[in-house]
């Protein structure tokens, strides 16, 4: 019998070529978005086409799966009998390099490689469409790439929808039929709780973070929250780009990005939070893991879960304010010199539909989720033409929402997801909200003194809490075995409700804030 050591050595040679191949593409692509010349698209695209497609090559060689075969059980993935005594890392490793091997298999290198080029090139098609607020010329880009995934699903296979295929990609083991009913439960309440808002006599003072800020200020304050936080600058950056993201090349090499508006305070400052809830994590992985499925995210939602919780349970909080807002008062005293924290709270957590997603409130922000997640599905399941997707939009916005985009900029064309292909990544974004009041909810049990600690800008025993709970495992557990692990309890809605609901309430109706 193999010794596990010498499996795993050899293994972990093969998907360390690998990864430096798909970081390699991953700082083409943060380039790509930041510093590269309008001109280099094209060049840009057969780079990133030739890197992904060698790293899928060598995923799906022969030789890796000579490696798994003999150590697996083919259709379930888990190690064979004679191996159960390996230590539960390594049978995980095994597991999920499996997952990704069969996954890849199911693709050729052709679809790979064009895939990968058309999605470089219509990411910066969208840029300009949007910039232009010009629909009709990203809609061939937009056309091919969804004709793309439909057909990506079917390497791939699927039960029910070919969307479960795409949405298996980014949070294993979900599929439609596991998520509408949450969708469901979660609307229902939602509305409710706007409606409450919309009843109410108390109205937060809105207008006093939308006064001129200085760019440069603006950047400063957050790149020191930032570092309060525990983001480790030797090992990152924060850089601007027209939709913030965060990028990882290495637990030692991590990029987050953001955007300044001069007349919208908010901005900057949640976006450099929430991506640094996304830094955290992947700076918060095992560099002795690094290229094995345990140095990876467990999955999007999860991935999700660490920023709305740094943005919203944290960044939102009365706690975290009482500490930083006379440090924000001293970086614009002309501006909020008279306004008091009372205020300043309750201006941050308006609640008022909105047309962008990333600028939404806690309340309405999941159902801008909603809107794309059932357009998508219909995409995919080809029961809507790309053609009418504007006005679909435009229906579904008022429906939900009850506003209206006037610009295509504002609509249709505001998020880069579809640009880049990543259909069925929408919904992560409310079970990551789920996953985050969950794992908060539990933080304050463990810790007893965090919101006092958090009150004093001592956030590094959260940051270490979650390094312990989340960043650690990798790919270790499924998100769901997360939960449970972390707080003994399934999935569910609820806690992230009451947490809404009770904020609101004293926003709203206390009558301290307005």
């Amino acid at each position: 019998m193999e010794k596990p050591e010498e499996v795993l050595t050899r293994l972990k040679t093969k998907l360390l070529e690998i990864h430096h191949l798909k970081d390699a593409a991953a700082l083409l692509a943060w380039d790509q978005e930041t510093y590269m010349p309008p001109g280099a698209g094209q060049a840009r695209a057969e780079h990133l086409a030739a890197l992904q497609t060698m790293a899928h090559d060598k995923l799906v060689s022969p030789e890796l799966e000579n490696l798994l075969r003999p150590v697996l059980n083919p259709a379930t993935g888990l190690v064979q009998d004679r191996y159960s005594g390996w230590a539960p890392s390594t049978k995980a490793l095994l597991r999920e390099t499996w997952r990704d091997f069969t996954r890849a298999k199911k693709l050729p290198s052709a679809f790979v490689n064009r895939l990968e080029r058309e999605c470089s090139l219509a990411q910066q098609v969208w840029a300009d469409a949007r910039k232009n607020n010009d629909f009709a010329q990203f809609l061939p880009n937009l056309r091919t790439i969804i004709a793309l995934k439909r057909e990506e699903a079917h390497y791939l296979g699927y039960t029910d929808s070919p969307y479960n295929a795409l949405l298996d990609t980014y949070e294993p083991g979900w599929t439609v039929a596991h998520l509408k009913p949450l969708l469901t439960t979660l609307r229902r309440r939602l509305v409710t709780l706007l409606n409450r808002v919309r009843k109410a006599s108390t109205k937060p003072h809105e207008a006093i973070l939308f006064q001129s800020f200085d760019r440069d200020r603006q950047m400063e304050f957050s790149r020191m929250v930032l570092a309060k936080m525990g983001y480790d600058f030797q090992r990152g950056r924060v850089d601007l780009s027209a939709h913030p993201f965060t990028t990882s090349f290495h637990p030692t090499d991590v990029r987050v990005t953001t955007r300044v508006y001069e007349h919208e305070l908010p901005a900057c400052l949640f976006s450099c939070i929430h991506e640094g809830g996304h830094g955290l994590y992947e700076q918060g992985l095992r560099n002795e893991f690094y290229g094995t499925p345990l140095s990876e995210p467990i999955s999007c939602g999860m991935h999700e879960s660490q920023s709305r919780l740094w943005e919203n349970c944290v960044g939102r909080s009365r706690p975290f304010w009482e500490h930083f807002f006379p440090l924000l008062q001293h970086a614009f005293p002309e501006q909020l010199g008279q306004t008091s924290l009372e205020q300043f709270y309750a201006a941050i957590n308006t609640v008022k539909p909105s047309l962008i997603r990333v600028e939404a409130d806690e309340v309405t922000y999941n159902l801008h989720i909603m809107v794309r997640f059932e357009i998508e599905l219909e995409l995919i399941e080809e029961r809507v033409s790309v053609e009418n997707l504007p006005s679909l939009w435009n229906e579904k916005m008022k429906e939900y929402l009850g506003v209206v985009p006037e610009r295509d900029a504002d609509g249709i064309l505001q998020d880069i997801h579809w640009a880049i292909g990543a259909f069925g990544y929408f919904p992560t974004y409310t079970l990551g909200n789920l996953y985050a009041a969950m794992l908060y909810q539990q933080a304050c049990k463990d810790l007893p003194n965090i919101e006092a600690d958090i009150a004093q800008g001592r956030l590094l025993p959260l940051k270490e809490w979650l390094n312990e709970k989340i960043h650690r495992w990798g790919r270790q557990f499924t998100s769901e075995e997360i939960i449970q692990q972390v707080t003994g309890e399934n999935l569910s809605a609820e806690p992230f409700l009451q947490y809404l609901e009770t904020k609101i309430e004293k926003v709203y109706y206390s009558g301290s804030y307005s």
